[in-house]
């Protein structure tokens, strides 16, 4: 998303951190006990991390991993499509097989599934970032109300994984938010204060 905000970034206004704590790393189910580092990978899964699409900056990290750690040196990672990852990893913790994905908070696959996320000592994926609220140039003089609702806004990692974990069981976007927003209603009369 960085791309974005520096293709757009003179056009708009950073009104700084809607979401602290949002952090990708490799992930395994917590039936893989013993793994709990990307230095403690050996061969589980063939050697394969299950990556998503190509470009994306958590599957970029994980062909980086792969170069950096001497003992995923013949590793591969397969890019794939989110969809299909959250498949493979379904398919391998029903059947309590090793498997090794890319993971990224907030996602709903840390409601559904008992997942940890591994240690990177070499710091591959980077730490903790922030998700942040932009607004075009001009809007808090155009429309102070709905300005002053995006700066207000802010919210934590489970609440955005819940909304996510609604759209994948084919809630619809509207819905899923007047959901949060009902179970949430203190929170958002915050932001309209």
């Amino acid at each position: 998303h960085q791309a974005y905000a520096e293709k757009y970034g003179d056009s708009m206004v950073d009104l700084g951190a809607n979401l602290e704590g949002a952090i990708s790393a490799l992930t395994v189910p917590t039936y893989m006990e013993d793994i709990n580092s990307i230095t403690d990978l050996t061969d589980e899964n063939d050697s394969t991390i299950t990556a998503i699409e190509p470009g994306a900056g958590v599957t970029n990290s994980a062909q980086n991993a792969v170069k950096e750690y001497d003992n995923l040196s013949d590793w591969e990672v397969s890019v794939s499509s989110t969809g299909a990852m959250i498949a493979e990893l379904d398919q391998a913790i029903n059947n309590e097989e090793d498997i090794v994905v890319v993971g990224w908070k907030p996602h709903w696959m840390f409601m559904d599934y008992d997942l940890k996320m591994l240690d990177d000592p070499e710091n591959v994926f980077g730490g903790y970032e922030e998700i942040h609220s932009y607004a075009r140039e001009g809007l808090k003089e155009d429309n102070p109300e709905a300005y002053k609702i995006i700066d207000n806004f802010y919210w934590e990692v489970e609440d955005m994984s819940s909304v996510m974990e609604e759209l994948a069981t084919d809630v619809e976007p509207e819905e899923a938010a007047d959901n949060w927003i009902e179970a949430n209603r203190e929170t958002v009369d915050g932001w309209l204060e």
